[in-house]
């Protein structure tokens, strides 16, 4: 009888992965487990998919720091299914493989004119401005007027950051090559859009009123925009959130025209379903067509034949994220998840693969708020739990030297994969906090003066010296005040 602990690999470092590791070692078996990230720091949308300036929302990091701290959970950066390692290569170091990869690209949305080259993805945008180092590192910002689609807080976090004066983002995190972007930012006025109403907007409360917060920019909503029918006041019924969107909408909507009167605007447009994306003779974006919509009772909307032009020189599309699919596993292309019941991934014959499960947006899709993949998470696992009981989890290798912690690094390294570990991830996140230390005060448009708490370092190759213990190129770096290795982390860099 095999006594050994069970091995199990956790793919994807965000909340739904990290969430999913701390229940299974708290689950009562006896496991170790090994948590892989692609990139060479952990967090996932955390880090790279909230907006810099939400210091209050990032602070779950600190409680998903306190849980990879201790130690019982190994992280491996830099490790990239599908790039590094196979499916089938975990199977054989692995009893069991958790996929909680998340939702990383842009939903669709199929109106004509979509593709013209100023109408980007919210996702892309998203990446760049948090500094993803597989984005690019420049973004074309030209466009006075926006467009944003989409009314969720992906979208009121794109029409902030483009609303905002650039000297308030950079108090917070953002990276040299974005702060230096967004300065030269010509844009005056956001103009979102939602195809229904007020009672359907997927804002959160805090969102909405953090946006009437910043410094000399004003929030317009029309007063037109607020019609309920019974669906609506169904909604309102039975959810104190949106009660309290509602109220702030209305907050915005009832102010008097003398306060208004900030250099930069944000619009939320209710009840205007994108059309068309319009282009001149050369294909450039000029407008965006929408048409107006109207309740049909059960809070569902239709059209009404009525359209109007909006002159906008770019759009963002914030109407969702969507999951990607994993070389070696199902994926349901529609719903852009992997197929699964009750967290068992199953196979296109309706059987489950052994020992496979999926946790989080990849198993779901981009529903919820951070927060809720822990629900996800404990169904997950307790079916997990459920067949190692049974006796239904192993890994596909005779040879049980193969499998496990000490031997799945051996094999990266054989491969020369530059894996990265929680050691590594500590010596960049200092490294990063005295960036931020050193950059000095910065005046933002109250004419307040502030400081940094961190500047995120972009470059792949540099997170991975500097996790590695192989210093800094500073080429790669690309940040001011960055042109000598932290005196907190010096000496352990030269270890």
């Amino acid at each position: 009888m095999n006594t050994r602990p069970l091995s199990v690999a956790v793919i994807g470092a965000g909340p739904a992965g990290i969430y999913a590791s701390d229940i299974l070692s708290k689950s009562g078996l006896d496991v170790n487990i090994d948590l892989f990230e692609r990139l060479p720091a952990p967090y996932g949308l955390v880090r790279y998919g909230v907006a810099p300036d939400h210091p209050r929302i990032k602070q779950i990091i600190v409680a998903l720091y306190k849980i990879l701290q201790r130690g019982d959970i190994r992280l491996i950066g830099n490790v990239e299914v599908g790039r590094d390692v196979s499916v089938a290569q975990l199977q054989e170091h692995y009893d069991a493989l958790i996929f909680s990869t998340g939702a990383d690209t842009d939903a669709p949305l199929p109106i004509p004119g979509v593709d013209a080259p100023e109408c980007y993805g919210g996702a892309d945008f998203v990446s760049w401005y948090d500094g993803h180092p597989d984005h690019p590192r420049t973004w074309p910002l030209e466009a006075k007027e926006v467009a944003v689609i989409g009314v969720g807080n992906v979208g009121l976090d794109i029409a902030r950051v483009l609303a905002k004066h650039s000297e308030d983002l950079m108090v917070t995190e953002v990276p040299a090559n974005v702060a230096e972007g967004l300065k030269n930012n010509p844009c005056t006025d956001v103009h979102v859009f939602g195809r229904r109403g007020p009672a359907q907007v997927k804002f959160t409360p805090l969102e909405l009123r953090e946006l009437g917060k910043q410094p000399d920019v004003d929030v317009l909503v029309d007063e037109e925009d607020f019609e309920y029918d019974k669906g609506s006041e169904e909604a309102l019924r039975s959810s104190n959130q949106q009660r309290q969107v509602v109220k702030a909408l209305e907050g915005y909507a009832m102010q008097e025209p003398e306060e208004l009167t900030a250099s930069h605007r944000i619009h939320i447009h209710l009840f205007q379903a994108p059309h068309e994306v319009l282009t001149d003779e050369d294909g450039h974006v000029v407008g965006l067509r929408t048409e107006r919509t109207r309740l049909t009772g059960d809070g569902n909307v239709e059209g009404t034949g009525e359209y109007r032009d909006w002159p906008v020189q770019s759009i963002y599309r914030a109407v969702g994220y969507a999951g990607s699919p994993i070389e070696g596993l199902p994926f349901d292309d529609a719903r852009h998840v992997i197929p699964n019941e009750g967290g068992r991934v199953m196979e296109a014959e309706g059987q489950p693969m052994r020992g496979v499960y999926a946790t989080g947006w990849i198993r779901r899709g981009p529903i919820g708020l951070i927060g809720s993949t822990k629900s996800d998470a404990q169904e997950t696992i307790a079916n997990l739990v459920e067949d190692a009981q049974a006796g239904l989890l192993h890994a596909t290798t005779e040879d049980e030297t193969q499998v496990g912690h000490d031997a799945m690094l051996a094999w990266l390294a054989d491969q020369g994969v530059d894996y990265t570990t929680w050691e590594g991830w500590e010596l960049l996140d200092a490294y990063e906090r005295e960036l931020g230390e050193n950059y000095g005060e910065v005046i933002v448009t109250s004419g307040e003066a502030k400081t940094r708490e961190r500047v995120k370092v972009v470059s792949r190759d540099a997170m991975t010296a500097i996790s590695r213990g192989q210093g800094a190129p500073e080429d790669l770096i690309a940040q001011p005040h960055a042109d000598r290795v932290p005196e907190r982390v010096a000496h352990r860099l030269a270890d």
